[in-house]
């Protein structure tokens, strides 16, 4: 028992003098006289052996019972000091933030969605496909025969099982025509392949074709439906168009729509053309009773004017400072 009461006292006043102390250094101090090389506690642990079984409980119990006093004081005082720091310091809340990263939509998504925006003011509805195509839409009945170039290795991706990756969104109207026959007024969207790479051409780009079907429509219908939409995509008033006759296998006659740039140079814009009668006809369409306008162009290309792009390519580059210029 007398050794049980040296312990508790002995811990009792180390404990008081361990509160006392105000600073860090001076709690290192202390812990050195006591557990260091020539430390009282380092002392006794080392005349541990020739101790009784009691003893030994003692002095284990008072070795760690010190240490978590070491311990607890420690944290205090760091606590107490962090604390005296905050108190002093002041945040100047009138200070500049720093400037904002988010991510933006990328011009191409962003022309994507005025587009859409601009067709279906129109009345036209917006259609997708699949990307993997058979035969059937993406070539025959879009009246295109089999010696056509576009049908040549070089041109398309073809799959072994004979399918193709689409080579024109063209095959979406295919697929409208054929689930709701005419009328119908649709545009369709999507990625398009071609063995195509350049600073204006891309393996994969994107297409929109508009297609309306009904009766009594006429060149002039799109031709006004093309001005329009222009002059609202580029923001422009003032549209000066080129029509150009031209060959495209599913409509006839075929035109190219040119416009005048800020340059004063022609640019193509889009082919276009009233729809075949053949097309009609594997839609299961009466030519004689409906006839329309398809015309189809790729948004990446207006997307380059628009945004003064020179390399279609800097499109998936992924450039920050390029979509900052241009005000994303």
């Amino acid at each position: 028992m007398g050794r049980l009461f040296i312990f508790e006292h002995g811990v009792y006043v180390m404990q008081e003098k361990i509160k006392n102390i105000k600073t860090l250094a001076e709690l290192q101090a202390l812990y050195a006289e006591v557990f260091g090389k020539n430390g009282t506690m380092t002392a006794k642990l080392k005349q541990m052996k020739d101790l009784d079984n009691d003893a030994r409980a003692a002095l284990n119990r008072e070795n760690m019972e010190l240490r978590e006093l070491f311990k607890t004081r420690q944290a205090e005082i760091e606590t107490a000091v962090m604390m005296a720091a905050l108190e002093s310091q002041r945040l100047d809340v009138s200070l500049n933030p720093l400037p904002e990263n988010r991510g933006t939509i990328h011009p191409l998504t962003q022309s994507l969605s005025d587009i859409a925006i601009i067709l279906e003011s129109f009345g036209y509805e917006m259609w997708t496909g699949p990307e993997i195509e058979d035969d059937w839409h993406n070539f025959t009945a879009l009246n295109t025969p089999e010696y056509h170039p576009a049908r040549d290795m070089q041109d398309s991706f073809f799959l072994e099982n004979g399918n193709v990756m689409r080579t024109q969104t063209s095959a979406i109207q295919i697929r409208s025509m054929e689930k709701t026959g005419a009328p119908i007024k649709m545009f369709g969207i999507g990625a398009t392949y071609r063995k195509e790479m350049d600073a204006t051409h891309s393996p994969m780009f994107h297409q929109i074709e508009g297609l309306y079907i009904d009766k009594n429509i006429t060149m002039s219908d799109l031709i006004a439906d093309v001005r329009e939409f222009l002059k609202r995509f580029f923001e422009m008033d003032d549209i000066k168009l080129r029509i150009r006759p031209s060959y495209f296998p599913f409509t006839e006659p075929s035109i190219e729509i040119d416009m005048m740039w800020r340059d004063n140079k022609w640019l193509e814009i889009m082919g276009a053309g009233m729809v075949h009668p053949n097309v009609l006809r594997n839609c299961n369409i009466n030519p004689d009773e409906y006839q329309g306008f398809a015309f189809g162009f790729g948004w990446d290309r207006l997307a380059m004017l628009k945004y003064g792009l020179n390399d279609i390519r800097q499109f998936y580059d992924g450039d920050v400072r390029w979509l900052r210029a241009t005000g994303f």
